[in-house]
């Protein structure tokens, strides 16, 4: 079939965009591990360093996405998807079945590979819809980045609303939601999140159609804090919790109204004919016509390629330049890729670590309802990411500005709020924690587009999800290793004993002053790596967006 270009003013990329935002909130499961690790620990007898390691396999679970990464080039989005449902059913089972007590508790490694398989869910689900939609929409992709990656930091703050007003603050209840309610919702979305081809053109009515997600985003981010706080404070009863939950889900439905109104208050000069490609149609567009032409059965022999270079008949490929497609081998091989893995992997790495321990530094700090702690995390988050989006979109375009600076600034204002952590002062841990949210999550909407504009989007899924490893990594090593031993041995002095393996609480600053201490000096190792790769990378930007606009650049042949 021959590929068409789609009109300005399409439905369906809205459509894919609007079932996006729910598939984006299941994504963000991981964020839930405060709401039931404390479950794990009193239920199984678990001290901080056990917990903190069950949080790596959090971590590790939700970041390891090498595997959805490369099929993403070769299977459509609802089989991605599929999978995706499939693990977060094993993996949330498993858990419910021990916490519920179900089930005799099973060894910690078991546990622990339960736990990476049931978060690793959110790299499928996450790789399915961010790959369609970045390529559904190219010339916005730093505002599709900002609200996707924007809701899924918004779903920790659902999650939690969930968990207070609907099942009642039951660990056993919320691992079974997710081992349920996640897979049926992606079954019914799966069909609506489709590729397709590009519009051809400029829709004016494109950016308004941007302003109104990001509202409507906005509003149900404060709605769901407002709500959980005063369910905290009032303890609403039955019929007003399911009226909250109501009103949560029409919010969660607005981006549809998009496609909606297209459908009611059509155009007849956009008709538009829809092509979503098939992997195999994809692959045939991307040839050469002089390679095909002497291609046999689709497969290309070394002497022959040799042979016709030689002759002229090829031209010998070039390696591409920043902006241009790289390969996985290619990209892997430039500076600029490996700074912005280390300044992502400083700043998701250490934001992470007060994320997963963020019940033990409530209770350590004297705040004992962790959820309104997460609650403020995930809201920051929510605001980081979707602003980190916009505002680095807007200066990109009006200034050239690299959307690395926004990152530096970001890890500038991390290294003062890790030591207003270290400080304890009494009454600054709730404002502490907001703002550290909004720095992790501009963390995260700026490396997508980032890595989509330096090396192209063909292969962006096997990119996108290698960088995401900075997240586990930086998990393992100051949140598992450092956080959780320090941790330990604190409480242990406190307790008069020694030896560590025991579940002990520890109360106090000192439980976690060492590693925020540690933490504030790696982000500003992480503010002169960006410093640098910003400085790099300004002249890729003022080639990419010169006049305001993304330019396609002329990619080299693969």
């Amino acid at each position: 079939m021959a590929a068409a270009t789609l009109k300005k003013g399409t439905r369906p990329p809205w459509v894919g965009l609007g079932a996006a935002v729910w598939v984006q909130i299941a994504s963000g499961n991981a964020y839930n591990f405060p709401l039931y690790s404390h479950s794990l620990k009193s239920v199984l007898g678990f001290n901080q360093h056990q917990l903190t390691l069950l949080g790596v396999a959090n971590d590790v679970g939700e970041n390891v996405g090498l595997l959805p990464g490369l099929v993403s080039n070769r299977l459509p989005p609802w089989a991605v998807l599929l999978f995706g449902s499939v693990a977060c059913f094993l993996g949330y089972g498993v858990l419910w079945l021990v916490v519920s007590g179900t089930v005799q508790p099973l060894p910690y490694w078991l546990l622990w590979l339960a736990l990476c398989v049931a978060t690793n869910s959110s790299a499928w689900l996450s790789t399915a819809i961010l790959v369609t939609n970045m390529r559904n929409f190219p010339q916005s992709r730093g505002t599709v980045a900002g609200i996707l990656k924007g809701y899924g930091g918004l779903s920790a703050a659902v999650f939690t609303e969930i968990y207070s007003l609907l099942l009642n603050h039951s660990s056993s209840k919320l691992l079974m939601f997710l081992s349920l309610g996640i897979p049926i919702m992606c079954l019914l979305m799966m069909y609506f999140v489709k590729a397709c081809t590009p519009a051809s053109g400029e829709d004016p009515s494109e950016r308004s159609h941007f302003i109104f997600i990001q509202i409507a985003s906005v509003l149900l981010g404060f709605y769901v804090l407002t709500t959980t706080i005063l369910g905290d404070v009032f303890s609403p009863k039955a019929p007003v919790s399911y009226s909250v939950i109501a009103v949560m889900v029409l919010l969660l439905m607005a981006p549809l109204a998009i496609p909606v109104k297209m459908t009611l208050y059509r155009n007849p000069e956009r008709q538009t004919v829809v092509i979503e490609r098939s992997v195999e149609e994809e692959s045939l567009d991307r040839k050469e016509p002089l390679l095909a032409s002497f291609c046999e059965n689709d497969e290309v022999t070394e002497v022959g390629m040799l042979l016709a270079v030689g002759e002229g008949a090829v031209k010998k490929r070039r390696r591409p330049k920043r902006g241009e497609d790289f390969n996985f081998f290619e990209a892997l091989i430039k500076a600029d890729f490996w700074l912005l893995f280390l300044v992502y992997f400083i700043g998701v790495g250490s934001g992470v670590t007060v994320l997963n321990n963020l019940a033990q530094i409530g209770i350590a700090q004297g705040a004992h309802d962790t959820t309104i702690l997460l609650s403020l995390f995930s809201f920051g988050n929510f605001v980081g990411r979707l602003g980190g989006g916009l505002v680095s979109e807007h200066y990109v375009r009006t200034n050239t500005m690299p959307r690395t600076v926004w990152m530096t600034w970001t890890q500038v204002i991390m290294i003062f709020i890790y030591l207003l952590f270290a400080s304890a002062i009494h009454g600054t841990l709730y404002a502490a924690t907001a703002i550290l949210g909004i720095c992790y999550g501009v963390q995260f909407s700026i490396m997508v587009p980032t890595v989509s504009e330096l090396f192209g989007l063909k292969h962006f899924g096997i990119f996108y999800n290698f960088m995401s490893l900075g997240n586990p990594i930086g998990a393992f090593l100051f949140s598992g290793l450092l956080a959780g031993y320090i941790y330990d041995h604190e409480a242990a002095k406190q307790h008069g004993v020694v030896i560590l393996n025991s579940s002990l609480t520890c109360l106090g600053p000192n439980c976690f002053r060492l590693t925020f201490l540690i933490l504030a000096g790696v982000c500003g190792i992480g503010v002169l790596l960006s410093t640098v790769l910003s400085t790099r990378i300004k002249p890729v930007y003022q080639t990419l967006y010169s006049g305001g606009s993304f330019k396609l650049p002329q990619n080299s042949n693969h």
